[in-house]
């Protein structure tokens, strides 16, 4: 009875969970639609886009029927996630106008694609049942969601250093301290440490993005309050 209970709450959760990872894929669409609107991509870092892209990939590559049978879900909603990221990271080719970080992004693109190839093919010839194969693939995807979930570090950094959350998108933030618990909560029905160690993490580094901007939000309405002042000032009507 008890054991039924933890299953469908675990379910429930994990359904939860899905719906929850979409909107965190979705969430920067504000941040795309400024970036569209001024045509620039400014000081908006690419990081969690590529850690992101990254992730999403090694998730499909487990859920795989020969890695990790029975994982529909787990394809579906990373190979979502994957194409969002294309079309985010499109976008930030597009309007980077900064030719330098534009060749930089496009060689970790490379990088990261070259680099799910030769997993790929490693683990589908070297270890021939799916225990093995979901062990390697899961173990790097850890690395992966831990990745995913402290890019925004330099964000972070920028964001002390210039008492601005402006270039921090709130959505953003929000969207992965829910996901990050929302998954650390189906990682004890019953106890998984491959999903709670990245989970756990990850709502302490987006828990830490929150107070920054808590504590910066007036500083930046000040900021961009200012600047707008200057610029009137500049080109009088």
């Amino acid at each position: 009875m008890v054991s039924h209970l933890v299953n469908t709450v675990r379910n429930a959760v994990g359904i939860i969970g899905n719906v929850i990872s979409l909107f965190l894929f979705l969430s920067p669409v504000p941040t795309f639609v400024q970036i569209w609107k001024k045509g620039s991509v400014e000081q908006y870092s690419p990081a969690p886009y590529l850690a992101t892209l990254i992730n999403c990939l090694v998730w499909v590559l487990y859920g795989l029927p020969m890695v990790h049978p029975h994982s529909i879900l787990v394809i579906t909603i990373n190979g979502t996630g994957t194409a969002i990221e294309v079309v985010y990271l499109t976008l930030f080719l597009v309007f980077c106008q900064d030719k330098k970080k534009r060749l930089k992004v496009l060689l970790i693109i490379l990088a990261e694609l070259v680099f799910i190839a030769i997993l790929a093919v490693l683990v589908l010839t070297v270890a021939h049942t799916t225990e093995r194969r979901s062990m390697i693939v899961g173990i790097v995807a850890i690395l992966c969601n831990i990745m995913m979930y402290a890019s925004p570090l330099s964000v972070m950094k920028l964001v002390i250093s210039t008492k601005s959350v402006e270039y921090m998108p709130f959505s953003l933030s929000l969207a992965s301290f829910a996901n990050g618990v929302t998954w650390s909560t189906y990682a004890f029905l019953p106890f998984d440490p491959f999903i709670a160690v990245p989970n756990g993490l990850g709502t302490l580094f987006s828990l830490a993005q929150l107070v920054l901007y808590a504590t910066y939000y007036e500083s930046t309405k000040r900021i961009i309050a200012a600047r707008k002042e200057t610029k009137i000032e500049m080109n009088p009507v």
